[in-house]
C-alpha cells in the first residue's frame, strides 16, 4: 500500500499524517510506503512546522526527519491512495488534474471515519500550540481507521 497525504504548505497537517500512520504501521508491523507533501510550494525543502513537530513529540512521535514538499502530477501514479486533509485542498488537487485519469485515488481523510460528511481537518497553523492537539487527535482516529480497513482488506485478499 502506497499512501500520500496533502495539505497547503507540508508543514503542519499532512507531516503529522505521515508520521502518525508511520508509527501505527511501525506498531503492527506493517511495510507501507507513506509521504506527505502541500499543494502550494510555500515552504519546500522547510521542516514541520515547530508546534507539529512538538504535537507529535508529545506521543513519541518524530517528524523532524520530514521535509516539505509540493504535490507532483507523478504522485498520482506512484500512490495508491492520495488523501485531501481539507476540502480546499481537495478541490485544489482536482483542479491539478484537470480531469486526468490517474491511478491514485483521491479522497478526504476524514471520509474514512465520517463517510459522506465531507469534513476537513482544520488548518492548525493559524493558531497556538494548543490547536494542535485537536488536530491530531482527528488525524489519529483517520489513520486508525485506514490502517485497520487497508490491513483488514489486504488479508482477505492474501487468504482469500
Amino acid at each position: 500500500m502506497k499512501i500520500l497525504f496533502v495539505c497547503l504548505g507540508n508543514i503542519c497537517r499532512s507531516p503529522m499524517a505521515e508520521g502518525l500512520i508511520r508509527n501505527i504501521l511501525d506498531r503492527e508491523g506493517l511495510n507501507w510506503e507513506i509521504d506527505s507533501a502541500g499543494t502550494e510550494s510555500y515552504h519546500v525543502g522547510e521542516l514541520p512546522d515547530k508546534r507539529a513537530i512538538s504535537t507529535c513529540a508529545k506521543f513519541n512521535i518524530d517528524i523532524t526527519v520530514q521535509r516539505a514538499r509540493r504535490i507532483t502530477f507523478q504522485d498520482f501514479s506512484h500512490f495508491d491512495i492520495v488523501y485531501a486533509m481539507a476540502g480546499d485542498v481537495l478541490e485544489e488537487i482536482q483542479f491539478f488534474l484537470r480531469g486526468r485519469t490517474v491511478k491514485a485515488e483521491v479522497k478526504l481523510l476524514m471520509d474514512e471515519v465520517y463517510p459522506g460528511k465531507k469534513q476537513s481537518v482544520p488548518d492548525p497553523w493559524y493558531g497556538s500550540e494548543e490547536g494542535f492537539l485537536p488536530v491530531y487527535k482527528m488525524i489519529e482516529s483517520a489513520c486508525e481507521t485506514i490502517v485497520k480497513k487497508y490491513h483488514n482488506k489486504r488479508e482477505s485478499v492474501i487468504t482469500g
